[in-house]
């Protein structure tokens, strides 16, 4: 399936200066919220691993019971999923980050659905969400551009630090998930492993999407990326041949069109290796449609994590090409010293969508290096 060939108008943005992050007023571990589905065993095993590894409060630990199965319907995600997360949070001041893990539903409906991460992110939020009919490609909006405005994420191209309070009662939801419980153990290993480096940060385009491509405006992003990144005297290498880049060494982070780059290479693709803390994004429509055994169809980035990414964001269902990061957000964010999760929702256009981020929300290598 191809992506959508809506776009949103990151190129507007206005610039701003970036605040310096801050000492925080409650510890970060304080901050997040460890939900578990009881009646899981990896789950429980991924997310007990996770709480004590950085040290989460027994009480911040929210024990829910639903399916493992990778769908929920509507109804049994409101009353097994959010409700019980609902409860526990109002006793829970001052959270401001939530962390899913394996073993737990990823998606709201069928194979065309939500993300349950994205729900729980905006659950607090007045924004509408986008609406769409099963079978139907596009979605059923008579004036798209205003529903994408409507579902505009509050927190986007934002230069502050985040708090659940400022922005309106969102969370940044991550999701500590892979192939395997090792994969997701390996996400929180490689988070509190993370050390600042100057890259490499590899942004593979894709030249034939030049002028008169629908997906040129990705590729003009693509290119704002590499030089924001190259103003903060970043390594980054932009890949502008038509060959499909395996990135040659273990790089810092990571943006490609994966299977969409009609010269991709599988191999090279699964050549690609990542320091601790690096983080990713691929334009790929469905990169987190399962985490499963059936991996036939577009490329995946549960590769990516079993590869060793510790951060990566990637799509349930079809999300159209106005929900995909910008580079410029996403790594200038990192690299300025913001945490996974600030770096990955203040490069998110639109919320209660399709988005899912993975890894660890409190990996900041970039804390207080001087680069």
């Amino acid at each position: 399936m191809m992506l959508g060939l809506l776009l949103l108008g990151c190129a507007q943005t206005p610039k701003a200066k970036i605040t310096k992050p801050s000492a925080q007023v409650i510890s970060d571990s304080n901050r997040v919220a460890v939900v578990i589905n009881a009646s899981n065993t990896d789950s429980v095993r991924i997310g007990e691993y996770y709480a004590a590894k950085r040290k989460i409060p027994i009480k911040n630990v929210i024990r829910i019971s639903t399916t493992h199965s990778e769908e929920i319907t509507p109804d049994a995600y409101a009353l097994e999923i959010e409700a019980p997360v609902r409860k526990a949070l109002s006793k829970l001041p001052g959270i401001d980050f939530i962390v899913l893990t394996k073993g737990t539903p990823i998606r709201i409906g069928d194979q065309g659905g939500y993300s349950v991460d994205g729900a729980l992110a905006g659950m607090n939020l007045k924004t509408r969400q986008i609406k769409q009919k099963v079978g139907q490609f596009l979605p059923d909006e008579q004036d798209m551009d205003m529903a994408v405005r409507e579902a505009r994420n509050p927190y986007f191209a934002s230069t502050e630090r985040f708090s659940s309070k400022k922005f309106g009662g969102m969370y940044l939801v991550t999701r500590l998930i892979g192939y395997t419980v090792q994969d997701c153990l390996k996400l929180v290993d490689n988070s509190l492993n993370a050390k600042a480096d100057k890259g490499p940060f590899l942004i593979d385009s894709q030249p034939n999407y030049g002028p008169g491509s629908g997906y040129y405006s990705m590729e003009q992003l693509m290119q704002r990326a590499t030089q924001a990144m190259q103003l903060k005297s970043a390594d980054v290498y932009y890949e502008q041949t038509e060959s499909f880049s395996d990135g040659r060494e273990p790089l810092m982070g990571y943006i490609s069109w994966g299977s969409n780059d009609n010269k991709f290479d599988a191999d090279a693709y699964h050549r690609l290796k990542f320091k601790p803390g690096a983080i990713a994004e691929t334009y790929v429509s469905t990169s987190a449609r399962t985490f499963g055994p059936n991996r036939a169809g577009q490329s995946l980035i549960g590769d990516l994590i079993q590869q060793g990414v510790t951060g990566a964001k990637g799509y349930v269902s079809e999300p159209f090409t106005f929900a995909l990061c910008p580079g410029e957000f996403l790594f200038g964010r990192y690299y300025s010293g913001f945490n996974l999760a600030e770096a990955f929702y203040a490069a998110s256009p639109v919320v209660k969508w399709k988005d899912m981020v993975i890894g660890d929300p409190l990996c900041r290598p970039y804390k207080t290096a001087k680069l």
